[in-house]
């Protein structure tokens, strides 16, 4: 039976709950209290553990199911506001928490697939699959990993097996789960576990996915099938350095395929990509990935260019654009011979189509049959710094990706803004690039908006500044066709590239100009004709302010300073 003391203390604590819920709740509590209900002492319990989680999870039909339902698995089961589906594109997710709750499950999806999902963010810690509603709850190590992943999908819908699946923070800040009940689940993190900490596989633990084996090689050999869109060497760095650091890449063409080897520092980086991209598609249906382990522990190359690279080595030539494959390496590959195994059912990569594809045509290189230009081209930023941001901060940073034509800030919502930008591959472009990054302090959330346009105030009404017109602007990167500045699009970086500067212009005068900007200024190198020059600041953060507050500044001389994100290191 329920102990007296037990029974007032979660009395004592209903009073947070509503009139209705209360009056509900305590009337089941009195009939635990005089034992009209065999298996009171697990309700009573249950409800206390509700209250603490708040009333929206409390007593749902989990609860209630059976007189020994273990109270580890009822936290993750008992969950309100995890099946309601997000509607609006101004409502945000719930608060962080490290836990997520997976939506929209394929019947069929296996837990690899589900601990993929959150590899390239952070370990993942625990995971509890249902999968009679579709559904999963995943958690990570840190609450940081779990905000980063969920930026990360809001802009880039994840697919598992063809479908799009959801996926948003959990009510819940801890996932228990009763291991006696999840035991395959539990086999499989064991193993990713191992793989990520240890890299050997644990003793006596069995494993149907035949996936978790232990790295042999930092290096992957990596084969694109279905080559439908072109993928440049960028494409393959964006998505393989999610699971750790990229030393090399070299891509190359046999036996009509595009084939590439790629060099991680860490075999364990290279077990973890193996894991979760082998078998995916980088755009929809198509562009699919084949990844193996190469015999090759180490790459020598040899060019800096479209064809390869070494991010070690910056200071390498260009070569001539021909393909850099060492004739050793060359060798050794062709004696790699074994077919990559194809599995029975392939996912896409969480990899819009059009954004992958906006990449290639960024670089000058393709052009995209399939893929309209015509898209949406608006964009809702939401979670800004309203104190700080403008109009014209916004036409700035998301110029860097894009010609920005309007930009309205909401009137009754000054922390979200509409962008609208040229074309639908630009806004794919800023979305994936921006969506995550900090702003004046506060991380941005980018989402394309059900809007097809960004409608200018009515002639004669004040909307205080809020809505400007830039369809004009002659500081748009990309109005010339075939502007270098398409080959020259990257993703935020604490190194800027800055040009156009007057040689009456030090190293100095651009120290002391960016230091203005509230950052640190960490390294700087003037190129060669001291026309262009690399600034690296402290943090990312700081260079998207010094981007925003200096780009197209006067230094004299009828030279206004041009800033852009760099890929290079200093």
């Amino acid at each position: 039976m329920v102990s007296w003391e037990l029974f007032c203390e979660v009395i004592f604590k209903i009073h947070i709950l509503d009139t209705v819920r209360k009056l509900a709740i305590q009337t089941l509590l009195v009939c635990c209290f005089l034992g009209l209900l065999h298996y009171s002492q697990c309700i009573v319990t249950d409800v206390a553990v509700g209250v603490k989680r708040g009333s929206d999870e409390l007593l749902s039909g989990s609860v209630l199911s059976s007189p020994t339902t273990n109270m580890s698995s009822i936290v993750v089961t008992a969950n309100g506001n995890d099946n309601k589906k997000f509607k609006g594109e101004d409502k945000m997710d719930g608060a962080p928490s490290r836990v997520l709750h997976i939506r929209k499950l394929p019947g069929e999806v296996t837990e690899t697939e589900v601990i993929a999902l959150g590899l390239p963010f952070g370990k993942v810690t625990n995971i509890l699959m249902l999968k009679g509603k579709n559904q999963a709850f995943l958690e990570l190590a840190t609450e940081e990993a779990a905000i980063t992943m969920v930026n990360y999908y809001s802009a880039v819908t994840p697919h598992l097996r063809n479908q799009p699946i959801y996926i948003q923070y959990s009510n819940h800040k801890e996932l228990k789960t009763d291991n006696t009940l999840n035991q395959r689940a539990q086999a499989v993190l064991q193993a990713v576990t191992a793989v990520q900490t240890t890299n050997t596989p644990i003793s006596g633990t069995t494993v149907s996915e035949s996936a978790v084996t232990p790295a042999q090689s930092p290096v992957l050999r990596i084969i694109i099938d279905n080559m439908y869109y072109p993928v440049t060497l960028d494409v393959l760095h964006q998505i393989f350095s999610k699971f750790g650091a990229v030393l090399k890449i070299i891509t190359f063409t046999k036996n009509n395929q595009f084939q590439a080897l790629l060099q991680y520092g860490d075999p364990v980086n290279a077990q973890q990509a193996k894991l979760a991209l082998d078998g995916q598609n980088i755009y929809n249906a198509c562009c699919t990935l084949r990844i193996d382990f190469s015999k090759l522990v180490n790459l020598n190359v040899k060019y800096n260019n479209d064809k390869s690279r070494d991010y070690t080595r910056p200071d390498l030539p260009s070569g001539d654009g021909q393909p850099a494959l060492d004739p050793a390496i060359a060798a050794a590959f062709a004696k790699e011979t074994s077919l990559l195994a194809v599995p029975g059912a392939l996912s896409p990569l969480g990899i819009p189509n059009a954004a992958a594809a906006a990449a290639a045509a960024a670089a000058g290189r393709v052009g995209m049959p399939g893929v309209s230009s015509g898209g949406n081209t608006v964009l809702l930023v939401s979670n800004l710094n309203e104190e700080m941001v403008t109009p014209q901060s916004l036409f700035t940073l998301f110029g860097v990706y894009g010609d920005v034509q309007r930009v309205k800030i909401l009137y009754n919502k000054k922390d979200s803004a509409l962008i609208q930008m040229a074309d639908g591959n630009q806004s794919q472009l800023a979305m994936s690039h921006l969506n995550g990054q900090k702003m004046y302090g506060k991380i941005i959330r980018v989402t394309l908006s059900k809007h097809q346009t960004v409608q200018l105030p009515r002639e004669g009404l004040d909307d205080q500044g809020l809505t400007k017109d830039f369809g004009n602007s002659p500081l748009h990167r990309f109005k010339k066709p075939g502007s270098k500045n398409f080959q020259n699009i990257f993703p935020p970086s604490a190194t800027l590239h800055l040009s156009n500067i007057p040689p009456s212009v030090s190293e100095d005068d651009l120290r002391m100009l960016f230091a203005n900007t509230g950052g640190t200024v960490k390294a700087f190198k003037f190129f060669q004709d001291h026309k262009m020059a690399l600034l690296q600041m402290s943090t990312v953060e700081e260079a998207i302010q010094a981007l925003i507050d200096l780009h197209n500044y006067n230094l004299g001389e009828n030279h206004h300073l041009r800033v852009s994100f760099s890929k290079s290191t200093i």
